[in-house]
């Protein structure tokens, strides 16, 4: 495909932070629900984190009912979506929600009759990770099957070695799970959007958590890439401010298989709780802290890490660490749905990131009256804001076609992007690990952009 013209970057400078003080318990009900006897109060010495509340979880708008209204117009040329998501690689545990949120989402659309009267095409390949270079292989492909739109990479850094090639090809780059800020002014010539918050609003909740926690002292692993330092230098901006010290930062490479050297001079530097900031190299620095004595209350994950450690530990090696994910929980229709694409789902992360990308994408379509790149990433943010609420496709473009503005809310939570194509405002959750070393949902905090 031919390249568009060079046109200035969007910039879009952060607003200050607000957040939300009361944490919000989980919707999930059921045994997904901590009750206030659980294990919420850290054991070890320093931490005593605050047992989740009794209040109950935001939730969205409910979508409207009805048969869906046939699209005035039509296209010659069906929407086709590509999903760029991992399948290998370190963040291959989050590849099947978000693949689940994506078939979801297409198949909703396609059994309410379509984008402009075609069904829309979704084709799915493999991103990797940044040691490998599949997502470029995969780009290409993609690009060459005459894509509109792409769902992904779920990794920044992954994102970062294809952004330039998907946005100069006019074809819209929308990430479920990129959260690095430096895609804020990226000179994406209005073509990349995410539905994941800036790690500035990850970072910001959980600095600030380990401070309500007691913690007076940090130290922090850190996978040294887009991801891994942008987040880390929100959690430590944030735990500073409230008053703490980061006493130890050390980082790896993507890649690297020995971690001895980084978690020695951690626990050398006596913090009172640790910031995991890695991939699936959590599954060696784990067991590595916990044989020199680090208690599993003491570890705080994010969500390139925040997974079900169930086949990997002896029960009990994670109990009471905790992680933070953004989105609000998933709720439990939500995640019946996603069973019946892949009954083989354990983990729901960015499932309704995922979800909502495809909805908006062809929501955007639908507005545009187009199925161009181009076009559709000038009406995503139409869609989100400043309209008749609504939370699926089919009473979304109901809405649409019936002449009404539409502010589209999802699975993710509300989504209003600003002209950077950045979320201003998500939740973030943050989840309790159990005796069998998998991860419920605690508590979760709003925040605005």
């Amino acid at each position: 495909m031919t390249s568009l013209p060079q046109v200035a970057p969007r910039i879009a400078k952060l607003t200050a932070l607000s957040i939300g003080v009361a944490l919000l318990a989980t919707a999930c009900g059921g045994s997904s629900t901590p009750t206030s006897t659980g294990s919420a109060t850290a054991k070890a010495a320093g931490i005593a984190c605050p047992a989740p509340s009794a209040t109950g979880s935001a939730t969205t708008a409910a979508g409207a009912g009805g048969s869906v209204p046939a699209s005035a117009t039509t296209t010659d040329t069906p929407l086709k979506i590509g999903s760029l998501l991992p399948t290998t690689g370190s963040l291959a545990f989050l590849g099947p929600p978000e693949i689940a949120g994506v078939n979801l989402g297409i198949k909703e659309i396609n059994d309410a009759g379509g984008v402009l009267g075609k069904p829309v095409e979704v084709v799915h390949r493999d991103s990797g990770d940044t040691k490998t270079d599949i997502a470029t292989q995969s780009t290409n492909a993609l690009l060459g099957s005459g894509v509109s739109a792409i769902v992904g990479a779920a990794s920044s850094g992954v994102t970062k070695t294809v952004i330039n090639q998907i946005t100069g090809a006019g074809v819209v780059q929308f990430s479920p799970a990129n959260t690095s800020p430096d895609f804020t002014t990226w000179d994406d010539k209005g073509l990349y959007w995410r539905t994941a918050p800036s790690d500035v609003l990850q970072g910001k909740v959980l600095g600030n958590y380990m401070a309500t926690c007691g913690a007076q002292t940090v130290g922090m692993i850190v996978l040294n890439d887009a991801y891994g330092t942008g987040l880390a230098k929100n959690v430590k901006a944030a735990f500073e401010a409230a008053g703490g010290k980061v006493v130890a930062e050390e980082l790896f490479n993507e890649g690297d298989s020995q971690f001895s050297s980084q978690v020695d001079k951690v626990i050398a530097a006596k913090p009172d709780a640790i910031a995991l900031i890695t991939f699936d190299q959590a599954k060696s620095i784990v067991p590595l802290m916990t044989g020199k004595g680090i208690k599993p209350t003491q570890m705080f994950l994010v969500d390139g890490n925040t997974s079900d450690y169930s086949k990997d530990f002896q029960p009990g090696t994670m109990k009471g660490a905790q992680g933070t994910i953004p989105g609000t929980f998933a709720k439990e229709d939500f995640k019946k749905k996603l069973l019946a694409i892949d009954p083989a789902l354990k983990d729901y992360s960015y499932a309704g990131e995922s979800y909502d990308a495809v909805n908006l994408i062809a929501l955007a379509a639908e507005a545009a009256k187009s199925t161009k790149g181009v076009d559709i990433a000038k009406q995503l943010k139409a869609v989100s804001e400043v309209g008749e609420k609504c939370t699926d496709f089919p009473s979304c473009v109901t809405l649409l076609r019936n002449g009404k503005d539409i502010d589209y809310d999802g699975q993710s939570g509300p989504v209003t992007f600003s002209d950077a194509g950045d979320p201003t405002e998500a939740y973030i959750g943050i989840y309790e690990y159990q005796d069998d070393n998998t991860y419920k949902a605690s508590k979760e905090e709003f925040g605005k952009l």
